[in-house]
């Protein structure tokens, strides 16, 4: 996408904007549906985003396009682009996966990480305790500024545990299904959900660094319990739409 002309567009619309406002456009988009603030399911028409974010359609066409193709926007022939909806499966697949890319991500991290890696693990887990003991403090209910902060924290420490499995496609997938979970994750995160047991996520996080810094296989299994605890917890959390009628099969 990047040309000549200091990276500029050179025809069409927008085409003295600057390339960074498709990034804008992107970040600005993906966050608003992770967080909910635009809805599974909702139209994403693009004269109400350009109202919206006040952005051109070309950076807005561009984002949405890149959207698509990280699962989170869908596009049809005769109904343009949507926020893609809540699925069951769809969680369950992302979470899944996630298990499997993060866990060979670790299993080499363990092997080869050094010093280093092993002082950026220790320093992110401090500074999501930091944010966690700041937001116990506070009262009432958490201002999207704060859960902003501690879900960036909380992927700095996911990330640093995988940090060095020398494979950036590895880590590329991993922030990419880090995303698709988070959207189902963050409406669980305030409050206990009913009908779950209580949950230490602090000491999870504890129990994962500790195995991770001895080099211990036990690190894999405590990963793997702790995002099938959390996708279990989504279950309970969200009411699911029914299936279409379509997506029914008779019983065999």
């Amino acid at each position: 996408m990047a040309g000549a002309a200091g990276n500029r567009r050179t025809n069409g619309e927008g085409a003295d904007e600057p390339a960074t406002l498709g990034e804008a456009a992107y970040q600005r988009l993906r966050a608003d549906i992770v967080a909910g603030v635009l809805e599974a399911g909702k139209p994403l028409r693009l004269e109400a985003l350009r109202q919206r974010y006040g952005l051109s359609f070309s950076p807005l066409r561009e984002a949405l396009m890149r959207l698509q193709s990280e699962r989170l926007v869908l596009s049809t022939a005769l109904r343009g682009f949507s926020v893609a909806p809540l699925s069951r499966d769809e969680m369950q697949d992302a979470t899944e996966t996630r298990i499997l890319i993060e866990c060979e991500a670790l299993r080499r991290s363990m092997r080869d990480g050094d010093d280093d890696w092993e002082a950026d693990i220790v320093a992110a887990f401090h500074s999501l305790g930091l944010q966690v003991e700041r937001q116990s403090r506070l009262s009432g209910k958490l201002e999207a500024a704060d859960m902003l902060a501690m879900e960036e924290r909380h992927h700095q420490f996911h990330r640093a545990l995988i940090a060095h499995c020398g494979s950036p496609r590895l880590l590329e997938m991993a922030d990419q299904l880090y995303v698709e979970t988070q959207r189902y994750r963050l409406p669980s995160l305030v409050g206990q959900v009913a009908g779950t047991p209580p949950r230490d996520v602090a000491a999870e996080h504890q129990q994962i660094m500790d195995a991770t810094l001895r080099r211990s296989e036990d690190a894999v299994r405590y990963l793997t319990e702790h995002y099938r605890r959390t996708a279990a917890i989504i279950e309970a959390s969200i009411e699911w739409p029914l299936p279409a009628r379509s997506d029914i099969r008779p019983p065999r």
